[in-house]
């Protein structure tokens, strides 16, 4: 794939997915004969980690971090994703609450709207 279509794909800037080959956050991606960068599968799992680390909040330093330590971090990521897990499920227990409230007050508005409506009908 091109950059393009990554970049569509993942809704990333193309920016953004040159800057995280360059810094490491990724590892380099081949190139075809014309120079232009050509994302295989590989490249597409490791775009859709960083992605997914990014958007639980984890810094790009740390992926970085890593990437390059290679096999040495297993436990150390194994872990990390445990702790990210644990940080989402409390979000997600957060917005569920968040939900539960406004879905309370918007049932509670439905009630007293449909009750004025039934006064002013009659």
């Amino acid at each position: 794939m091109k950059i393009k279509e990554v970049s569509a794909k993942f809704n990333i800037p193309a920016d953004t997915l040159r800057y995280w080959e360059r810094v490491g956050a990724i590892p380099p991606v081949n190139r075809n004969a014309a120079g232009y960068r050509d994302y295989d599968d590989e490249d597409i799992d490791w775009i859709t980690f960083a992605k997914c680390m990014r958007e639980a909040g984890m810094s790009i330093e740390y992926i970085i971090t890593l990437f390059k330590q290679g096999n040495a971090t297993l436990q150390t990521r194994k872990d990390l994703l445990h702790e990210q897990l644990d940080t989402i499920a409390q979000r997600l227990h957060e917005i569920q609450q968040t939900y539960d409230l406004i879905k309370d007050k918007a049932d509670h508005y439905e009630a007293h709207v449909e009750g004025y409506r039934g006064k002013l009908l009659r």
